[in-house]
């Protein structure tokens, strides 16, 4: 049987790779490791984040072959957080953490210019709610603080409207695109990095749903326009994860 969610958290206490602060405690006292990210992994690579990183198979996977560089998974559902956790500190990666918050607080984790790269994996594309989507300009302020100048955002989704959403996205704000596709598996694309797959999306694959991947720069800038399209909606969604198609 599964270890519980209780037996879980309790775990992730005592890991020295997962970090947990309420809201009260970094209202009152900040996050210690914020622009010191470097000191807990004890170099000066550049840092990649994973935002809902899930069950954390890509931060694991992308620090199993980057070595060069520090990943950071950040998901506020800490059971399935555990998973990545614990098998990143059984196989001894130490260029690899966990971070468990919402993604809405961000800046009170990483200081100006302290993140080179961000993966967005998968997330609830929000097709009712603009301002939940991760790509929306609400999230593309915080990360291009966050991010050092001409910092990468890459999007690996298979919502065709979330893919729609964000290539409009990044044309209003005339944001530069450096790669592409709405079908990664079928593109002719070969790149070590987008071998990895989740857990949703080897489900999304079983489904016959081609996957999209968006790679394109965040620069620094105040004002982000927020899209003006009318997009069809992803019809499948309305059956659940679970459910067949």
């Amino acid at each position: 049987m599964a270890k519980n969610k209780l037996a879980k958290f309790a775990d992730m206490a005592t890991y020295d790779n997962v970090f947990q602060y309420t809201f009260r405690t970094l209202q009152e006292n900040g996050f210690p490791l914020k622009g010191k990210w470097n000191g807990h992994f004890g170099n000066h690579n550049p840092i990649v984040l994973e935002l809902g990183c899930g069950k954390g198979e890509y931060t694991v996977g992308l620090a199993r072959k980057y070595p060069g560089k520090n990943f950071i998974g950040i998901d506020i559902k800490g059971a399935r957080m555990w998973k990545g956790a614990t098998r990143a500190l059984e196989e001894k990666l130490t260029n690899a953490a966990f971070l468990r918050t919402h993604i809405e607080m961000i800046r009170f984790f990483f200081a100006e210019n302290e993140v080179s790269e961000i993966w967005i994996t998968f997330p609830d594309p929000q097709m009712k709610k603009t301002n939940k989507r991760l790509t929306s300009p609400r999230f593309m302020k915080e990360y291009s603080h966050i991010l050092k100048e001409n910092g990468i955002i890459h999007l690996k989704s298979d919502s065709s409207f979330l893919y729609t959403y964000t290539r409009e996205m990044i044309r209003v704000n005339r944001l530069e695109l450096l790669t592409d596709t709405d079908d990664l598996y079928h593109s002719g694309i070969e790149d070590e990095m987008l071998e990895i797959r989740t857990f949703y999306e080897q489900q999304w694959l079983s489904r016959g749903l081609s996957i999209k991947y968006l790679r394109f720069v965040c620069p620094k800038k105040g004002d982000w326009m927020e899209p003006d399209i009318e997009i069809e909606k992803d019809p499948y969604r309305s059956f659940g994860r679970n459910a067949k198609i």
